[in-house]
């Protein structure tokens, strides 16, 4: 077993805030009312009528009232600490940049530990940085980093439930990917 530790990017929507919760409140005062359950793909907005960059500039919006974002789970703070010291964790996240100050904001109030904060304007942007592996919820990042050579852990989400890539490891709940890297390293 190599004493070298794992390069993890660990995202933020969808795996450790729950940010889409937060949204659905903005849209259904706004649209249809729609819930979580619904959000069954990816590109969801389509099937909904809304428009993509409409989405994201509400995702930003909803940023800006950072406090009011729920995490994904409860113990997030005791998961990214074992995980960081099996691993380097970095956060690594896509998003609008006026949008970092409250993620980090959240990330603070939260007490997430990682090493460094990594923010790139697409998801896919991920695939290119140096990690020996991410943990994500979206199935296009998944499958990009996936073909590019990496290891994927699948934060488990409505969105994702129909990918079914046998080389990305799919998780509950952040602390499942404990075991999961500690193995990874076992491999390396």
């Amino acid at each position: 077993m190599t004493t070298e530790k794992l390069k993890i990017g660990l995202d933020v929507d969808g795996v450790l805030a729950d940010v889409i919760h937060t949204w659905i409140g903005y849209n259904n005062k706004i649209r249809k009312p729609i819930s979580k359950e619904e959000i069954s793909e990816w590109d969801f907005w389509k099937h909904h009528k809304i428009d993509k960059y409409d989405f994201y500039k509400e995702l930003s919006l909803c940023w800006q009232r950072w406090t009011k974002i729920p995490s994904t789970e409860e113990n997030l703070s005791k998961s990214t600490s074992i995980l960081s010291n099996i691993g380097e964790v970095d956060i690594v996240t896509a998003r609008e940049e006026s949008t970092h100050i409250y993620v980090k904001s959240w990330l603070l109030s939260q007490k997430i530990t990682y090493k460094n904060y990594v923010g790139v304007l697409e998801g896919l942007e991920k695939t290119n940085l140096d990690y020996d592996v991410f943990i994500d919820d979206s199935p296009l990042n998944a499958k990009s980093m996936l073909d590019a050579g990496k290891s994927v852990i699948l934060y488990n989400q409505p969105w994702n439930l129909s990918f079914n890539d046998p080389r990305a490891k799919r998780i509950y709940q952040l602390k499942d990917a404990i075991s999961i890297i500690k193995t990874l390293m076992q491999e390396t």
